[in-house]
């Protein structure tokens, strides 16, 4: 998919594609007519993009009103240019808000380590790589290495941020909620808000 802006709209309905009513109908058929009205919208990638790896976490609170869990989302800039993102639902029910971010930015790290072991090949060595996410607790959690009662019922597997925080290898830094761009891949958004953050994200007609 090169369309990350219709990326929230279809993961959504692929969660009812065994099921589908005729709701989830009328949804699809508005992504196609969004489709049809903006056939040249698309990514652009100048050449002169430079290297510097970026990323952007973030995650809604118990979005999905039949089980309660949250979304993930995020996205990932290879010289300020969107080059991967995901939007996915989280598999176990988050508490609270601090806890849904938190497990968003674990989510997040193996793809950044990935990103950064394929850029090894173009002998390109990054380090302190941000993860941009826009909850305090969170970031105080994935930076603190002792292990508390409150965050001790967290899967093991999201705890793995810390080891890479500690190591030096990424830095989690606070971005005011206005600026997060990967919450276009947590939640529904109003037009205004939506044509923001496609252009940061890099999308433009490109028949302009």
């Amino acid at each position: 998919m090169n369309r990350p802006n219709i990326m929230y709209s279809t993961c959504l309905c692929a969660r009812y594609q065994s099921e589908p009513k005729e709701s989830h109908l009328i949804v699809v058929k508005r992504i196609f007519r969004y489709l049809k009205g903006t056939p040249n919208l698309g990514l652009w990638y100048p050449k002169d993009s430079g290297f510097n790896l970026t990323r952007y976490s973030d995650s809604d609170f118990v979005g999905c009103k039949l089980d309660r869990k949250s979304t993930t989302g995020g996205c990932q800039l290879l010289g300020g240019k969107l080059v991967s993102w995901t939007s996915k639902k989280q598999i176990s029910v988050s508490t609270s808000t601090t806890e849904a971010e938190y497990v968003a930015a674990g989510s997040c790290c193996p793809q950044v380590l990935w990103m950064r072991n394929q850029l090894l090949g173009y002998d390109l060595q990054l380090t302190k790589i941000p993860i941009y996410c826009d909850s305090t607790s969170a970031i105080a959690i994935a930076n603190n290495p002792v292990l508390h009662s409150k965050t001790k019922h967290i899967e093991i597997r999201y705890h793995f941020i810390r080891d890479h925080v500690m190591n030096g290898d990424i830095e989690l830094h606070f971005i005011p909620t206005d600026y997060q761009l990967a919450d276009l891949f947590t939640k529904p958004l109003d037009e205004t808000r939506f044509n923001f953050l496609i252009s940061e994200l890099g999308m433009l007609n490109l028949e302009d």
